[in-house]
C-alpha cells in the first residue's frame, strides 16, 4: 500500500526528439466480483490520435499485488517507437551518485535498477542513472521473459527517509504471457533536478512498426511486489559503487575509474573462500585494469573491482558487462552498466 512507480497502458514515441504522446483511458467498465472473491476485473477503453485500444485488468489483491492484462491496440498511424507495458519511475541519486545533490538523505529513488529475463535465459541488472542529458539504450531479446523496474535497496537505513519510506516503495516486474517475438526493451533515463520528476521509463518495443489498421494482441502480468516472484537461481547485485581509480598509496600517471560491485545470494554460501572465482569483464572501449574478486563476509557475498581507464578523448559512453564465474559456469546475473567519461580537461587524477 505504499505509492512509488506507475504503470501505464501504452507508449507512443518515448524518448524521440518529437514530443511524447500519452494515450488515456477514456472510459472504465467494472465488473461486480461475486462476494467470496478476492479479485476484481475492470475494463478500459484507451484513445489518442494515434491509436485505440481495448484493456482487461483482473486484480488480484493480496500482499503481491497481481494484475493479468489482455490488450488489443488498433493504430491509426505508422507508429516509431511503440511502448508495451510500459513502467514509469524516479531516479535522483544513490551511493554512486550523491554529488548530484545537498540532500542530507544518502539516497532518493522509487527504483534503483532495470532487472530483465532474456529470452535465452539470460539475468541481466542495470543499475539506474541521472544522466546529464536524455539517455536511450535498447536491450535487444527475442521472447523475452520478463523484466521490470525494481526497488532493491530495503533498508530505511539506505534512504533515512522518514516521511515518504523509499525504502517501502514498490517494485514491478513484467511477465510477458505468449511469445511476444523479437524486439528489445528499452530504457529512458531523463535528467532530474529533484525527487518530483519522474524520469525513468521502461517498455518492450516490438521490431516491426504498427501498421494502420493493425490488430496488435499482448497479454502480460504486471507484479507489484516487494522482491521479484520469479526466483534467480543466481547471486543478484546487491551494490555499485564507483570512484577514482588507481592505487592508494602510489603515484598516479594517468585517470582511470574505479567500479565496485558487490553480488550476494546464488551459491556463495557453499564455495570456499579461496575458491577461484573469476571476474568476467568486457568494455566497448578503454582498458580493464587492477581486476579482483574476493569473498565478502559482510553481505555473504563477493566483491568485484575494477578500474576502467579511457584510451581516447570521446566523452561518448562506454558499455560496461560484468558477471562471477567459477571454472566457466556463471555464479551471477550479468551487471551491465553505462559509463560517460569526463572531458578531458576534466580528468584529473
Amino acid at each position: 500500500m505504499q505509492y512509488g512507480m506507475s504503470q501505464r497502458g501504452l507508449a507512443i514515441d518515448t524518448g524521440m526528439p518529437q514530443p511524447e504522446e500519452f494515450p488515456d483511458f477514456v472510459a472504465y467498465y467494472l465488473e461486480r466480483p461475486a462476494p467470496d472473491s478476492s479479485s476484481v476485473t475492470i475494463y478500459g477503453l484507451l484513445d489518442s490520435p494515434s491509436t485505440t485500444g481495448a484493456y482487461r485488468f483482473i486484480l488480484g489483491v493480496a500482499d503481491t499485488l497481481v494484475m493479468d492484462i489482455d490488450a488489443a491496440i488498433y493504430p491509426r498511424r505508422t507508429i516509431e517507437r511503440l511502448g508495451i507495458a510500459p513502467g514509469t519511475s524516479m531516479f535522483y541519486y544513490d551511493q554512486s551518485q550523491h554529488a548530484l545533490s545537498q540532500d542530507w538523505r544518502p539516497a532518493i529513488h522509487d527504483s534503483d535498477g532495470l532487472q530483465l529475463y532474456t529470452g535465452p535465459g539470460e539475468w541481466l541488472w542495470r543499475p539506474l542513472v541521472n544522466p546529464s542529458v536524455v539517455r536511450v539504450n535498447s536491450y535487444f531479446d527475442d521472447g523475452p521473459r520478463g523484466f521490470g523496474l525494481m526497488q532493491r535497496d530495503r533498508s530505511f537505513a539506505d534512504y533515512q527517509d522518514d516521511g515518504v519510506f523509499y525504502n517501502l516503495r514498490p517494485s514491478v516486474w513484467v511477465e510477458p504471457k505468449g511469445n511476444w517475438g523479437r524486439g528489445s526493451v528499452m530504457l529512458v533515463e531523463i535528467p532530474a533536478t529533484d525527487e518530483t520528476s519522474d524520469n525513468i521509463v521502461a517498455f518492450w518495443n516490438p521490431a516491426t512498426k504498427p501498421q494502420p489498421g493493425q490488430e496488435l494482441l499482448y497479454a502480460y502480468r504486471l507484479y507489484w511486489c516487494r522482491y521479484n516472484p520469479v526466483p534467480c537461481p543466481l547471486a543478484q547485485v546487491y551494490a555499485t559503487r564507483d570512484g577514482i581509480g588507481g592505487v592508494v598509496g602510489q603515484k598516479r600517471g594517468y585517470f582511470s575509474w574505479r567500479f565496485v560491485v558487490d553480488f550476494a545470494g546464488g551459491d556463495f554460501d557453499m564455495l570456499a573462500a579461496d575458491a577461484p572465482v573469476q571476474a568476467v569483464i568486457t568494455a566497448t572501449r578503454g582498458l580493464i585494469e587492477l581486476v579482483s574478486a574476493r569473498p565478502l563476509q559482510q553481505v555473504r557475498g563477493w566483491r568485484a573491482m575494477f578500474d576502467l581507464r579511457p584510451t581516447d578523448l570521446s566523452t561518448e559512453p562506454i558499455n560496461l558487462r560484468l558477471f562471477l564465474a567459477l571454472q566457466g559456469q556463471p555464479l551471477t546475473e550479468t551487471w551491465i552498466y553505462q559509463y560517460s567519461p569526463p572531458p578531458p580537461a576534466q580528468r584529473a587524477y
